[in-house]
Parts: structure tokens; sequence; C-alpha cells
């Protein structure tokens, strides 16, 4: 089976190397690597890792951990590998069929992201009301979202009351972003973690703007 397991790492040459070393003392084979964020001497990385059957995800853990200076945030099934250089190709995707481009986009954010869904929500005077989901989004049309209308990329806060109980017990991580204007937003969850980065929300931001000139002209 295939886990996402996201590391705190020193940001120095053999870290990350000892990390995969210790991994495959327990049978883990890394699948693919992707840096999320780094500064302050300090890396974090995205793993996708494949480990045995019977062998318990805590193991992925205490092998990385047992690096000094290696921390683990998260440890989640994953499914495939990451697919970091998917932007242009859904770029692509849209520009070719406009008319369903806003569909096809949040379809296509959670694999570039690795969130759990996406959601593209529009908001006026009456209300608000679902542009878009991707096929695990829950449903949001009875619930208040109080960030809306939202100026620029943010992370959200799960824990806040307008979040749903559901989302909230599993731990639901939140970013959004405008989609070329306050009032049309995408909304993405990350069920059980780990949270969203500055460059993760930073990435979402630019890729939304992208996709706006396209559907927008």
């Amino acid at each position: 089976m295939s886990f996402l397991i996201r590391v705190q790492l020193p940001d120095s040459p053999g870290t990350l190397g000892a990390v995969a070393t210790a991994l495959g003392r327990i049978g883990a084979d890394i699948l693919s690597v992707d840096v999320v964020e780094r500064g302050g001497g300090v890396a974090v990385d995205d793993l996708v890792v494949e480990l045995p059957s019977g062998r318990l995800p805590d193991m992925l853990i205490t092998a990385a951990e047992s690096i000094d200076g290696v921390e683990v945030d998260a440890v989640r099934p994953y499914a495939g590998v990451l697919d970091t250089h998917r932007e242009l190709e859904l770029v692509e995707e849209v520009a070719a069929e406009p008319r369903d481009g806003i569909q096809t986009f949040t379809d296509g954010v959670p694999k570039i992201i690795r969130a759990g869904w996406a959601v593209v929500v529009a908001s006026d005077p009456s209300g608000s009301q679902t542009l878009a989901a991707s096929p695990a989004a829950p449903q949001i049309a009875s619930i208040d979202l109080p960030f809306m209308p939202l100026a620029k990329a943010t992370v959200l806060d799960g824990e806040e009351s307008w979040v749903p109980a559901t989302w909230q017990e599993l731990g639901t991580e939140l970013a959004a972003t405008p989609l070329g204007k306050p009032d049309r937003v995408l909304l993405v969850g990350r069920p059980g973690g780990p949270m969203f980065r500055a460059a993760e929300v930073a990435r979402l931001a630019h890729l939304a703007g992208i996709i706006a000139v396209v559907l927008d002209g």
C-alpha cells in the first residue's frame, strides 16, 4: 500500500538520503519525492512510499524520525505517485474545452496539490452556489461561508464555527483562493492533513490566476 509522508528535515546534504536509507530498512520503497518548502535551514518534503503488506504506517514515522532533526508532519494513504508538473496539462485541458473549464479545473486541482477534494463556489447578495465540485467533495450548499468574498489566497482555520463537524472530526485542513474575482472562490480540503504550507497556497493562487484568465478571456 502507498502512503504520503510529509517530513521536516535539516536542509543539508545527506539528510534526505539518510531518511531514505532508514525507510528502506523497514522495507519501504520510495516512489517519488517533492520539495514542498525550503527556508531557514529546513526543508519540507513529501515522499510517496510503498509499504509491504502487513506493515503498519506507524513504522514510517519511527524510521524517519530515527534520523536526527527529522520530524514527520503527517502520514496518510495515497493512490498513485506525486504529479507535480501537471499544471500545464491542466491549463491546456481547460483551454481546449472552456465551457467545461471550471469542472475540469476543479477535478484536476486535488491531484496537483494532493488535496482530498475541491469545490468552486460563487456568491452574490442572494447567497452562494456551487459551480463545480470534485468527485470526493462534500455538499456545501447549506453551509455559510463567512470568508467570502475572498481578497487573496489563504489558509482557513478548520476549527472555526462555520466548519461542519464531520470536517473537523476528520481533521480537515482547508485553503481557499479567488478564481479571478473575490466572489468566485476555489475551496480545497485535505482530510487528515497535513496542513497547507505557504508555498502550496502560493502555488494554488498562481494556478487559479492562470485558469481565471483562460476562463474569462
